[in-house]
């Protein structure tokens, strides 16, 4: 959510924003703010006209009661009683035109940085740099859940009983892995200063609207039956919402927080639910990095935040790549993300685990996140980014650590998480 101030100082910055997005059927939108925000300002001022005029009208009946000109004084309060009709009249009239802006600059998508690349989608998205060599080994890898079923690890036909496609059983020692990435993804951020939380899983409809956008929400989210609760698609949702109309205190920033949470989402559109295989599901567990900060500060924090997944990625042994985002492939309000992807022994190729994204002050205005300064108070910049968000964390490390044999070597740095274990081995059927 852009300033209004921006828009009414330079609507053609922020149509040439929404051109570069490739969202023209937004274009009117700007055209339609600006007469709604003139009409509503002037609203504002006979309003406030009248509110001054009842005033002095009110302090000049007294002044006539005193003098015992009662009949002058009761003209008077009928004519107050006839502005206090306007005035509500008014405001009816100011109040429906205020939601309608408010609606249209949900919409309007936030100002880009300046060194985002141009494009439609993802196709167009810009390789920043790789880390390590990717492996091209010399046998077949077998699909993610092969791996996982020779080693003993999942039960998807349950799954699909219990709670239909896009669930899944984790078992044995795949489980274990998996809950040993997590943990070592927290320790790993809590060893670079960040405060562990486990947030609240369900939030509030108002904080759901001021972390994301409609289509986002529509796409995403799942709503609780009868009441203002929705299932967290990321705990990066409660963790922004943890500061929703706080004034935050200037040397108390940066919060750098590393949050744990399941993670719960319909999938819903192009890419759809596997019917075999864990890459895209209903629920799964991340990790995550969140940061509330200063303006000027933000820039420097995306990059630290980026770098902290690619030195997490590489501390297991996974070769990684970073992919810039292009205009069109940022949601509505982010200012700048990246992609972090692992590379795929099976396919050759890699694949998105993770996005480091800031957001600049568009989660902030609209959860009223400000700073209090010396000259007033005002918004904070936020950011987020993945650690580890499995099963595909866990399908990259099954297929780069996979040997000939079928069983997976396990990372050192994971083996105080698993009890010392170094290798998962296939079970016999």
């Amino acid at each position: 959510m852009i300033d209004i101030k921006l828009l009414r100082a330079d609507p053609d910055m922020v149509r040439e924003n929404i051109r570069k997005k490739f969202q023209d059927e937004k274009l009117p939108l700007v055209d339609e703010v600006l007469v709604l925000d003139e009409k509503l300002r002037k609203v504002k001022r006979e309003g406030d006209d009248l509110r001054r005029e009842r005033n002095e009208k009110s302090a000049r009946i007294g002044e006539l009661m005193r003098a015992k000109r009662r009949e002058e004084a009761e003209a008077m309060k009928m004519e107050i009683i006839e502005i206090n009709k306007r005035i509500a009249a008014l405001g009816e009239k100011e109040k429906a035109m205020a939601e309608r802006v408010n609606e249209i600059m949900l919409v309007i998508p936030n100002i880009i940085d300046p060194t985002v690349p141009i494009g439609r989608d993802d196709r167009d998205n810009v390789e920043r740099e790789r880390f390590l060599e990717p492996r091209v080994p010399d046998f077949p890898v077998p699909y993610h859940i092969d791996i996982i079923e020779r080693l003993g690890g999942i039960d998807l036909e349950s799954a699909r009983r219990v709670s239909g496609h896009g669930f899944y059983y984790l078992e044995g020692d795949v489980a274990r892995l998996h809950s040993a990435i997590l943990t070592y993804a927290r320790d790993f951020m809590i060893d670079r200063g960040f405060t562990y939380c486990v947030p609240p899983f369900m939030i509030r409809g108002r904080v759901v609207s001021g972390v994301m956008s409609f289509a986002e929400m529509d796409a995403m989210m799942y709503k609780v039956e009868g009441e203002d609760l929705y299932l967290i698609g990321t705990s990066e949702h409660s963790m922004i919402g943890k500061f929703i109309d706080a004034i935050l205190e200037k040397d108390k920033l940066p919060y750098t927080y590393t949050s744990y949470s399941p993670c719960f989402r319909k999938e819903k559109g192009a890419h759809g639910i596997e019917e075999r295989g864990i890459y895209r599901i209903h629920q799964f567990e991340k990790q995550e990095m969140i940061v509330v900060c200063e303006p000027e500060d933000s820039p420097a924090w995306f990059e630290k935040l980026y770098r902290y997944a690619v030195e997490f990625f590489v501390s297991l042994g996974i070769p990684v790549r970073v992919l810039e985002c292009c205009s069109g492939d940022l949601a509505d309000l982010k200012v700048k993300s990246v992609d972090v992807e692992a590379w795929s022994p099976r396919q050759q190729k890699y694949f998105e685990v993770g996005s480091c994204s800031n957001l600049g002050d568009a989660q902030a205005r609209r959860l009223g996140i400000r700073i209090s300064g010396e000259d007033g108070n005002y918004f904070a910049h936020t950011l987020n980014n993945t650690v580890a968000a499995p099963p595909r964390m866990l399908i990259a490390l099954l297929e780069n650590h996979l040997q000939p044999d079928g069983s997976v070597n396990i990372p050192e740095v994971l083996r105080p998480y698993m009890g010392g274990k170094s290798r998962i081995e296939v079970i016999d059927k």
